[in-house]
């Protein structure tokens, strides 16, 4: 059965434009992307969404609103920000953070320690299966390494965003690829390895450049650095649970007690010192947590005018070849996350429409699946409204626009996803009607 498209309104993207305009023209016009914090920001995008439909009341565009912020998907990341948060900060209080920089300082030359940083963040991701859990583990390692190497904190922290999308982008308990390969009717393995294949040489250059550029930090790190491997040990169980795909709830909950049972038996704190420390890293996240809501409020009130069903309209009434419908898959799930935020609902918007197409122009399943997980992920990636580059932001205590330069491996990812099309074989005929309903 195919999917019907609306025409939609293009004005219920309004929203999204007077986000970009306040957070990102505040920050050029003042020099500091703090002068308008993300959050105000959205919640008078917000204001905003509630003037569309004015036949509809403002109770019932509140309930929808309502609706967006408390989904279960907005409810369960915020869950896993509070739980990073806590991990982290009972970690660091028991002196896991200094140990790890130390120990790493002590093993590697600094010139590789950023591009080690994504390599493992990318084994992490993998593993685990989520960006946002993967950023929050390993982002206060990279910032320790930064204050003891003198590397720039954007460049350490760009690193690990880049891990964190790759494991996003190809994990088997990823939401995203799940969501890719049920909407397209491939299996896992095989769109695995489609996906693999046309992202690797995007993660290989990306430790080449990190490589080179941090080559000149060389000299930084001739000093004895002093560690206890005990107090590493909690990242390391962290680290193996990733690797044997344990739940990320389980995964940071038992990091928490770990950590927390070391840093006791240690002398670092007693259980009220580990108490105050889970209660800091808590309200540490309260402002992301609360953006995640409003965010997914605004959406879901973008979604409810119309915004998302223009995207889809526009896209698709462009399409009248094969390489043309890979291409206008591609742009879909791209603007719709960027409209989002949220790389899974974007996939899960655009998904039944790419099966339409896909099916239309005879394209392989395991390619649109990886078209859809990859472009998403890559903008998810670079977007500074979206939970990675906020989650990273927050814990280096800069602004996410800091970090868009360094952000190496996502546009890697993007200019790989675009080649794989340009240049991918075109045997099917081309199709003279581009209707789809």
């Amino acid at each position: 059965m195919k999917t019907e498209i609306k025409k939609g309104n293009p004005l219920a993207l309004l929203p999204i434009g007077v986000f970009l305009l306040l957070f990102v023209g505040s920050g050029i016009i003042s020099g500091d992307f703090y002068k308008m914090p993300a959050l105000v920001a959205f919640l008078i995008a917000g204001g905003v969404a509630l003037l569309f439909n004015r036949k509809e009341s403002l109770e019932n565009k509140m309930n929808i609103f309502c609706k967006g912020a408390g989904d279960s998907n907005i409810i369960l990341m915020v869950i896993i920000f509070l739980l990073a948060g806590s991990f982290s900060s009972v970690a660091k209080a028991m002196g896991g953070v200094d140990s790890t920089v130390n120990l790493s300082l002590s093993i590697l030359p600094s010139n590789l320690l950023v591009a080690g940083l994504f390599v493992i963040g990318c084994f992490i991701s993998v593993s685990m299966g989520t960006s946002v859990g993967t950023i929050a583990a390993l982002a206060p390692i990279g910032l320790g390494i930064a204050e003891k190497t003198g590397i720039p904190v954007p460049l350490i922290i760009g690193a690990v965003v880049g891990g964190a999308m790759f494991g996003d982008n190809l994990s088997m308990i990823s939401d995203t690829t799940i969501a890719a390969v049920r909407t397209q009717g491939c299996e896992l393995k095989d769109k695995f390895k489609m996906n693999f294949l046309i992202v690797l040489p995007a993660a290989i250059i990306t430790v080449v450049l990190l490589t080179v550029i941090t080559l000149k930090y060389g000299g930084l790190t001739n000093e004895t650095y002093e560690y206890s491997l005990i107090k590493i040990l909690p990242y390391l169980v962290v680290l193996i649970g990733a690797l044997c795909g344990v739940n990320v709830f389980a995964l940071l909950g038992s990091g928490i007690l770990f950590a927390g049972i070391i840093g006791i038996a240690t002398n670092a704190f007693d259980t009220f010192g580990l108490i105050e420390a889970i209660s800091g890293g808590i309200a540490g996240m309260y402002e992301l947590s609360l953006l995640s809501m409003v965010v997914g409020g605004v959406v879901e009130l973008i979604k409810f005018n119309g915004g998302i069903d223009y995207v889809l309209y526009f896209i698709t009434n462009k399409i009248n070849s094969k390489k043309g419908a890979e291409f206008g898959i591609a742009a879909l799930v791209s603007i719709i996350d960027l409209c989002t935020a949220n790389n899974t609902v974007a996939i899960v918007a655009a998904g039944p429409l790419a099966k339409d197409i896909a099916t239309k122009y005879d394209i392989d399943p395991r390619k649109t699946a990886s078209i859809l997980d990859i472009f998403s992920s890559c903008w998810q990636g670079i977007i500074p409204y979206g939970a990675q580059l906020l989650t990273a932001a927050g814990v280096a205590a800069i602004s996410p626009v800091e970090i868009l330069l360094y952000l190496y491996y996502p546009g890697l990812m993007f200019i790989c996803g675009i080649i794989s099309i340009a240049f991918s074989k075109n045997t099917s005929q081309k199709i003279k009607s581009n209707n789809i309903a």
